[in-house]
């Protein structure tokens, strides 16, 4: 089984932590991973996106061209992205941010106010989190349990103080009925 995975939005709302967190999650389940990032040259507000491939079997290639999954954090990625999910796919949409709504009947998609429900819960900037766990209730990809190991492994020691936030953020995106 392959899962092909594309997160994009702008620089500073995580999106390059998430896939990382999704290849450690591989690494943990002793699968196969790729994990391209693609950014712009700015620090933050330019554009971010990086490409997951997740299988159990060896990857030829790291490009991912038709996702099985998109997770969009804004506007422009949402537009760039949308039309290559492959049908039967799924689309995850922050539409605090996205006002597009997916027309595509062909795939499954899921708008959740992300960066509004983080905020509420005190877990300012944590959107990335909250929609990386609707979509792992999604798909079942990984287990919370494995998302938490994945966390400890990756953030440094330094930084250990934010797992509990960021695994709450996940917990609040499985927990978000899907509205399509």
């Amino acid at each position: 089984m392959t899962t092909e995975i594309i997160l994009a939005g702008f620089g500073g709302q995580g999106i390059l932590f998430a896939g990382k967190v999704l290849a450690y999650c591989a690494l943990l389940d002793n699968r196969e991973i790729s994990w391209l990032p693609s950014y712009g040259p700015e620090m933050r507000g330019g554009t971010a996106n990086c490409s997951v491939c997740i299988s159990d079997e060896p990857i030829d290639s790291p490009l991912v061209t038709n996702p099985d999954c998109l997770i969009a954090m804004n506007g422009p990625s949402y537009k760039k992205f949308v039309n290559e999910v492959k049908p039967g796919g799924l689309i995850l949409l922050d539409n605090s941010i996205v006002d597009e709504t997916c027309d595509r009947t062909d795939v499954t998609a899921i708008s959740l106010h992300a960066t509004d429900l983080a905020t509420n819960a005190g877990l300012q900037g944590a959107a990335n989190m909250v929609l990386l766990g609707r979509m792992l209730a999604e798909t079942k990809l990984f287990s919370l349990d494995t998302v938490q190991k994945a966390m400890e492994k990756y953030i440094p020691p330094k930084h250990a103080h934010l797992i509990a936030s960021n695994l709450q953020a996940i917990e609040l995106g499985m927990a978000q009925k899907a509205s399509c």
